[in-house]
């Protein structure tokens, strides 16, 4: 598939969906999240023509699985029709009784708040399908539906899709980290660090801080504005702006109707829960013990998207919440496949259901780990990295 250029130049160039492959780089060295499929072939989403040969499976290299899972790239229209009405109808029905909720007991309106946080969580996660172009085969219409759910989410779609591609794109380079991934330094340049840079780190590290203060400025602050973008054009002003007014339109009216009771209790708990939820699971996807991360000369986007990324095995709610991006390393492998195929490709091979599997009880442990090993090759928590320098 060639490339598609929106007229942006940045330090990624953007392409047609997640086909990106990085410039001036060798045809055998595709930087793209799809790897080599998507750019072997014009139809790289016609399963006769992205198959490999025929090989037992836990000997495929990463390059391999990036075409071994084209043919479930697909998407099912009425699968898609019924997943998102099947979370926008509840997520508006329990906001509108939590609402209601109110007159009798602000306590319960909160609790219900409190549990539609799944269904926003949800909303997230479909638009994060449309933003890589997996949802309907109709880039327009996913670009829409994005946009949409941007409002309820509080995140400007063309904006966050812009850096979402960059961190597809660079994920596990330790030379291209900074835009769309979790601040994480090496044991030498925490080292190297005076006291206040250090102390900084471990703040912004402490789980607290990460997942209490960091979700709100992430959602509440910095989506609007998109300071990060300045140089990019005003493609990105204009989404940032647009979706400012709806969120400013739609709260306006919401206090107008309901007074700010309503903010208060059913908007702002909804909206803090699905924060935190969000941060934890894109952080688990990659701070795990034995991810993957690489200088440029040794860097690979298909490696490090099988072995940089995690397999959250959750349970089956959670799994539904999430809209299965706990499959993480497939989905990295092969962004193009929507979340509700994605437990086909589990099912169907064993080997990518044990690769960098992570329990729930596990996962909790990702918590305390914060500096990269490069000699050992894993994360290490900050007593870890001190017990190495004694």
């Amino acid at each position: 598939m060639a490339p598609r250029n929106d007229g942006r130049e940045d330090n990624v160039r953007p392409t047609r969906w997640d086909d990106e492959r990085r410039p001036g780089a060798s045809p055998g060295q595709t930087h793209g999240p799809e790897g080599p499929s998507a750019a072997a072939s014009p139809d790289a989403g016609n399963s006769s023509l992205a198959t490999v040969p025929a090989q037992d499976s836990t000997h495929l290299r990463a390059s391999d699985w990036t075409r071994k899972l084209a043919r479930y790239r697909q998407p099912r229209p009425s699968r898609s029709v019924f997943e998102l009405a099947f979370t926008l109808v509840p997520f508006v029905t329990i906001w509108a009784v939590a609402w209601r909720m109110l007159s009798i007991s602000a306590v319960l309106a909160m609790v219900l708040a409190l549990a539609n946080a799944a269904f926003l969580v949800r909303l997230f996660m479909i638009q994060h399908d449309c933003g890589h172009g997996s949802l309907f085969r109709n880039r327009r219409l996913c670009d829409w539906i994005g946009r949409g759910i941007g409002v309820l989410t509080l995140t400007p779609y063309d904006v966050w899709r812009r850096t979402h591609a960059i961190h597809h794109a660079a994920t596990g380079n330790l030379d291209r980290r900074g835009v769309g991934d979790i601040p994480t330094l090496t044991v030498t340049e925490y080292r190297q660090k005076r006291w206040l840079g250090r102390a900084l780190y471990r703040l912004l590290r402490n789980p607290v801080f990460l997942f209490g203060v960091v979700p709100f400025y992430t959602f509440f602050l910095q989506n609007r504005l998109p300071v990060h973008l300045m140089s990019s054009g005003w493609h990105y002003w204009l989404s940032a702006m647009a979706t400012n007014a709806a969120i400013g339109l739609v709260l306006g009216v919401i206090v107008w109707l309901g007074g700010w009771d309503v903010l208060l209790f059913v908007f702002l708990p909804t909206m803090l829960l699905a924060a935190i939820a969000g941060m934890w699971f894109f952080y688990v996807q990659h701070q795990f013990e034995e991810t993957s991360w690489q200088h440029e000369d040794a860097w690979n986007v298909q490696e490090a998207a099988l072995h940089g990324s995690s397999h959250y095995d959750l349970p089956g709610i959670l799994r539904w919440i999430t809209g299965n991006i706990g499959v993480h390393h497939v989905h990295h492998l092969a962004s193009r496949i929507p979340f509700y195929r994605l437990p086909e490709v589990i099912a169907d091979h064993a080997t990518l259901a044990g690769t960098s599997r992570i329990t729930l009880w596990e996962s909790f442990r990702c918590a305390r780990l914060h500096l990269w090993d490069e000699k050992h090759r894993r994360l290490l928590s900050f007593a870890e990295a001190r017990t190495l320098a004694a």
